[in-house]
């Protein structure tokens, strides 16, 4: 019963900050600089971390963080699924950065008006082929434009100690980028699961690995020691 209830408070708090981030991002972010929307729209995701915390308990820790030394090279970064925890968590540790999504999550009312605002790439599944291509130049764009690009292999969410297939497109980016990659675990499935709406108490751990550099590598060789390493 407990857990019910700080899940409900929890998602009040998620869904009224929601309304007011999205709402701002509608009337005027649009009229500012792209890294002062990064900035402002980022703070609700520390926000709704913190939230998190105080209202169902689930405490982070981060370890390797000096890899993603801002002002360094542009990187890409390659992450674990299993949650949208860390789709939030993420969006600060490696700011600025644009995210690989699916372009349905752009449609979500307040929501989507402000992940508009983070220069998204947005991917429209329905047709691969051209959403590979897509993906490529935006994607190298990003890089060459000086913001980290954020992407998570697996496609979609994995409930813990489960694995999907890990897709080469970021490190064939990375490869065409001559951008390092930098791979993350993350295990918040096990505080915020796929298919319940309840938050549960507990730790979430993310360990940022070395760069990982590209240079006379293949995609599927890259591929391999993310994956590797992730798992």
């Amino acid at each position: 019963m407990l857990v019910t209830i700080r899940s409900a408070l929890f998602f009040l708090g998620y869904a009224i900050t929601t309304i007011l981030y999205g709402t701002c991002a509608l009337v005027f972010l649009w009229a500012c600089p792209p890294l002062f929307r990064h900035r402002v729209l980022i703070t609700w995701c520390w926000f709704i971390v913190y939230w998190l915390r105080f209202c169902c308990g689930v405490r982070f820790t981060v370890s390797g963080r000096e890899h993603l030394q801002r002002g360094a090279a542009p990187k890409v970064v390659l992450s674990k699924h299993q949650s949208t925890w860390e789709t939030l968590m993420l969006q600060g540790l490696c700011w600025p950065c644009s995210t690989i999504l699916k372009k349905e999550l752009l449609n979500i009312p307040f929501f989507g008006w402000g992940l508009r605002c983070l220069q998204p790439i947005a991917i429209d599944r329905s047709n691969p082929r051209e959403a590979l291509k897509y993906v490529k130049q935006e994607g190298v764009a990003r890089l060459k434009g000086g913001l980290n690009l954020l992407l998570f292999p697996e496609g979609t969410r994995v409930a813990p100690g489960e694995k999907g297939k890990y897709a080469r497109s970021g490190t064939d980016i990375a490869i065409h980028a001559q951008a390092d990659i930098i791979p993350i675990a993350v295990n918040a499935g096990h505080c915020w699961p796929i298919h319940d709406w309840r938050r549960y108490p507990g730790l979430i751990t993310v360990i940022i690995g070395e760069p990982i550099p590209t240079a006379e590598r293949t995609s599927r060789d890259l591929i391999e020691q993310v994956e590797q390493w992730i798992e």
